[in-house]
């Protein structure tokens, strides 16, 4: 069976992880892009005679230098030895979606064009002549839905008639007669050397007029590279004395200009364009006035459902590890192997586990909310507050939102920032951010406290999340990270019914490292846990004269003032900096697997630890203190030092331990205690 390696590229919100998704379904990983911090999805799948390993491509607009996502993407389709590159395009919105399929021609990529989003592009009353188009630019394009899974099976087929019979696409490629002749004159020298003509000359004279630093330091190796630069600039000066515009603006209206013609001859457009069903609802969810009440109306549903849904199957979860507790104490007669399998084990990481329904549904939440296309309007409604009460464009709350999931992939986002200090500032924000692990904490906590409220009391934590946020980034936009911030440009997709696959393949993936976790880092904490509850030997399991309750006792008058003075809770604070589950680990170790069917077991506990009062000040410190070491560790590699990592340790340090004390102290003035 022969194998082909094919890239899947596109512009971000053209359907390209659907069709990636419905491909290779769980026969999917991954992983970074050696050498860079991108994300890489590699999955396989057979198809006729051929087995494919097919690698999603980073979401682009443009295959320049800017960004990471960028470079490794053209660095995919230059030096990896793919047999096809497929291009999603979204057939809606085409003239954008052909500035990157232009610069893969540019590149001679081995193209096939795959149009999605057909049913938009009728409804707006574009006609797109097929076959014209494929003829003008010299490779297949083939019609699909993504979601329907319509065409797809063509499309795999013409990969392979494809990958039989590679063309250089860049041969159909016209940028008019002008800038024709003078790239010529460039790519005649660059032919000269052998070593430079691993990509069409073309893309190489384009990438120089361009100013692109990477192909600058290859053509600076040539034993040409004085005659290519001389020629080089002689051009730049020439298309600026004819167009009166740098030679980017230059390349850049060429490549438009190309698109134009295609679309004059190729696609009929109404001379007026429909409102559609998306502009409509955008009319409402990001009216001025009405989005953010909507933005909160819609998160305060969100975790209303998830507790009305949720809260019956996590009783059955606890019932069980109560249970299997109880099953497993029976069967063994070693007092500490018992109180290690029960309180350490099935304590602590079942603890975690209990709260698995409600960390699933949020997920599917999330899921299907982002491929709708309601996120993104999330991240445009909050720009109105973002830019004007701190001074920071909303493009830098996307990463926040990806907080909302894991602190990691929310640190890399922060890449598409192009500006330092934006990105810096970012980095300092993401961890206030309400993250999936912090989840358990909330459930447990609200469990035993705020049953009434538990949507309301759970929303406020989010809430309370991009408060501090909003606050500690005007601050120190006035103070570390002075300056102007770069304009906020962002695309927002069409609203779509979400495929009911690529949502559970998104949520299993979320759960999949929560699972991952709770096998690992929780199962190891618990265990250390355990281990420093139980010594020294003959003192009571899990009391103040143990290993773990006299390091909490030594530690403990610091959060006095913030109403949870205790060496239980001091002890899990420190656990959760290795991760915020650990947090709810602690007290299921702690309390091993007492308690009933109606408080839980972790209910009684917690009641002698804590008022209302001071279990809502200990939920904002876990929300807003030091995040997990995964996290720590994303901003030191992105940071290229420890600088940053400790700066933002100080900063969330401080943060959480000032609103804590103000909720606390406050609350007790108010007569809340």
């Amino acid at each position: 069976m022969s194998e082909l390696i094919v890239g899947l590229a596109g512009n971000p919100n053209v359907g390209k992880t659907t069709v990636f998704n419905r491909l290779t379904g769980m026969r999917q990983h991954v992983g970074n892009w050696p050498g860079k911090t991108v994300e890489r999805a590699e999955g396989h799948f057979k198809h006729g005679e051929y087995e494919y390993n097919l690698i999603d491509l980073p979401g682009n607009y443009a295959l320049s230098a800017h960004s990471i996502e960028e470079i490794v993407s053209r660095d995919f389709i230059v030096d990896d030895d793919s047999d096809v590159i497929i291009n999603v395009v979204d057939a809606a919105n085409l003239e954008r979606n052909l500035y990157l399929t232009v610069q893969m021609m540019e590149l001679g990529a081995n193209l096939v064009l795959a149009l999605n989003m057909n049913d938009f592009a009728k409804k707006k009353k574009h006609i797109i002549d097929i076959d014209l188009m494929s003829e003008l630019l010299g490779f297949p394009i083939i019609e699909i839905n993504a979601k329907t899974g319509e065409g797809i099976d063509e499309l795999l087929t013409t990969v392979e008639k494809q990958a039989a019979n590679p063309i250089d696409s860049s041969v159909k490629l016209s940028y008019g007669n002008e800038i024709k002749g003078h790239l010529r004159e460039i790519q005649e020298v660059i032919e000269k050397d052998d070593s430079l003509m691993d990509v069409p000359s073309i893309w190489t004279a384009v990438k120089l007029l361009e100013k692109d630093s990477i192909v600058i330091e290859k053509v600076q190796k040539s034993k040409y590279s004085s005659e290519i630069f001389i020629e080089s600039d002689k051009v730049s000066k020439h298309l600026y004395d004819v167009f009166k515009e740098s030679p980017e603006e230059v390349v850049a209206n060429a490549r438009y200009a190309f698109i134009d013609g295609l679309m004059a001859e190729a696609v009929e457009r109404p001379a007026v364009e429909t409102e559609t069903i998306s502009d409509r609802i955008d009319n409402i969810v990001t009216n001025r006035i009405l989005a953010i009440p909507i933005f909160f109306i819609l998160m305060f549903l969100m975790f209303e459902v998830t507790y009305t849904l949720g809260e019956p199957f996590e009783n059955l979860i606890a019932q069980f590890f109560t249970i299997l507790a109880n099953f497993a104490a029976g069967f063994i007669s070693n007092p500490y192997l018992e109180s290690f399998i029960c309180d350490a084990v099935i304590g602590g990481v079942g603890g975690v586990l209990t709260f698995l329904p409600i960390i699933i549904i949020i997920f599917l939440f999330l899921s299907v909310l982002e491929d709708c296309g309601y996120l993104a309007r999330a991240a445009f409604t909050l720009d109105i507050i973002m830019h004007k009460l701190v001074g920071l464009h909303g493009k830098a709350f996307i990463p926040m939102i990806l907080g909302f999931g894991c602190g990691v992939p929310a640190i890399m986002a922060t890449r598409t920032l192009e500006n330092e200090d934006d990105r810096r500032l970012a980095m300092m924000l993401v961890p206030f951010m309400s993250c999936t692990a912090r989840l358990p904490i909330y459930a447990v906590f609200i469990a035993a406290f705020f049953t009434e409220h538990n949507g309301l009391i759970l929303l406020s934590m989010y809430v309370l999340g991009i408060l501090v946020a909003l606050i500690v980034a005007a601050i120190l936009k006035r103070t570390m990270f002075k300056g102007l911030s770069t304009p906020f440009v962002m695309e927002l997709p069409s609203y779509k019914v979400p495929s009911i696959k690529g949502v559970l393949l998104h949520t299993w993936e979320k759960v999949k490292g929560f699972l991952r976790k709770a096998g690992t880092v929780i199962l190891v904490c618990s265990m250390v846990l355990w281990a420093l509850s139980m010594f020294p030997l003959g003192v009571k399991y899990a009391s103040a004269e143990s290993y773990l309750g006299m390091i909490g006792n030594f530690i403990a008058p610091i959060f006095a003032p913030l109403g949870f003075g205790t060496w239980q809770a001091t002890v899990a604070i420190i656990s959760g900096l290795a991760a915020k589950e650990v947090v709810v680990a602690t007290f299921g170790t702690i309390s091993g697997m007492e308690g009933d069917e109606n408080t839980g077991r972790m209910n009684h506990v917690l009641h002698d630890l804590f008022t209302p009062l001071s279990a809502y000040a200990f939920m904002a410190f876990t929300l807003l203190y030091v995040p997990c070491i995964g996290t720590i560790g994303a901003i030191r590699h992105e940071t290229n030092g420890y600088k940053w990592a400790l700066t933002m340790c100080a900063i969330t340090i401080v943060t959480a331990y000032i609103v804590s004390f103000l909720i606390y102290n406050v609350g007790l003035f108010l007569g809340f205690g």
